[in-house]
């Protein structure tokens, strides 16, 4: 019994030197854990070197010193909707001015390049096409958010909004191509930029079936179109538009400035010539747009026209019969036929074949 208690009470300090060991480890160890220390809105974080990814699943802060104990070396962090506490506390490990937090943290940018300092701040627009199966004065046609590339000499943070434009398939590309990853932090804005394009080709694709359709049905004489329908479509093409057209300057004012490494200015050069084609795409879509609706219109203003030429017709027939019922009935004593045996049934025989002629001559000028 005495060698029982003698040995708890030998581990008793060993139990608290673990414990107290454990506070005094730096938060670095537990960081390299997965998902500890990771706040919710950080997507994935790594440090790439010599074009690769070195292994393990990092935190922030430690991808930060790890990066600066190696040259060429780079952070990637990229993140989805964080909040103000969430960009404050990565600010301070990667020395972001106050108002570029506040920029990432915000939403509903418009595409811009700016430079503050040694940061380069590069948004772009999201777009994604929303399935539905028929078109409605409420469908939802493209959603759209947006993203923010912040680019340092050995960092880049992606802070992206929305649902559109997922990130991690550019990453799982960029990681197959380590010649061009190993062009730095700008390889990833060119990944991003690359990516972004294709999504908008992409949607200008479905979209352009969509008005396929709908001018096919747009003349249709069994259910044509709702004019609410397409202005529904004409207002989603106009959020499509501010996500492709506004890009072209930021791209434009990225290549005439020395901050691109060389070698990404042939890439570079090739997204902007997808971008002009989605841009063309998307005017393309509005004049159409603009011609269906239009013509809808005009369609409109045609059936409303036949509606009224069929109502004055019928009016016109019914006021023959109108015109003789009241004559007859004035009640004079001295009228034509007043007193003949057959003139009510010659009245109504009269009335009847005025009606026929008449509604034959309308029918034949097209009016009925």
């Amino acid at each position: 019994m005495f060698g029982l208690r003698r040995r708890r009470a030998l581990s008793l300090p060993r139990t608290l030197g673990r414990f107290i060991d454990g506070l005094a480890r730096p938060a670095s160890s537990t960081a390299q854990q997965p998902g500890r220390g990771n706040p919710d809105a950080v997507v994935d974080c790594a440090v790439y070197h010599d074009g690769v990814r070195r292994p393990g699943q990092l935190h922030y802060a430690h991808a930060a010193r790890q990066a600066h104990r190696h040259k060429d070396a780079f952070v990637w962090l990229g993140l989805h909707e964080p909040d103000e506490a969430t960009m404050a506390a990565i600010a301070r490990v990667f020395e972001l001015h106050e108002l570029t937090v506040e920029q990432a943290v915000a939403t509903g940018h418009r595409p811009a390049a700016e430079t503050l300092g040694a940061i380069t701040r590069l948004v772009l627009r999201t777009a994604r096409y929303v399935e539905h199966a028929e078109l409605t004065a409420t469908s939802e046609v493209v959603d759209t958010g947006d993203v923010t590339v912040l680019l340092g000499p050995w960092f880049v943070i992606t802070v992206r909004h929305g649902a559109a434009g997922a990130l991690r398939p550019v990453r799982e590309e960029l990681e197959q191509r380590p010649a061009l990853l190993d062009q730095g932090p700008w390889a990833v804005a060119y990944a991003v930029c690359n990516r972004m394009v294709d999504l908008y080709l992409e949607v200008a694709a479905h979209v352009e079936r969509d008005l396929e359709a709908l001018e096919e049905v747009a003349f249709s004489a069994s259910k044509p179109p709702d004019i609410a329908h397409i202005y529904q479509l004409k207002r989603e093409m106009v959020e499509f538009k501010r996500a492709v057209l506004p890009l072209q300057e930021p791209l434009q004012r990225l290549l005439d400035r020395d901050v691109v490494p060389p070698a990404l200015h042939p890439y570079l050069v090739d997204a902007r010539g997808k971008l002009s084609r989605a841009v063309d795409r998307v005017a393309g879509f509005d004049d159409l747009l603009n011609s269906i609706l239009q013509a809808r219109l005009a369609q409109v203003s045609v059936d409303q026209n036949n509606d009224m030429r069929k109502i004055a017709s019928w009016a016109a027939i019914a006021a023959v019969q109108t015109a003789i019922a009241g004559i007859y009935g004035m009640n004079f004593e001295f009228m034509p036929e007043l007193g003949w045996r057959y003139g009510y049934a010659g009245v109504l025989l009269l009335m009847a074949a005025a009606a026929v002629v008449l509604h034959r001559r309308l029918k034949k000028v097209g009016w009925l």
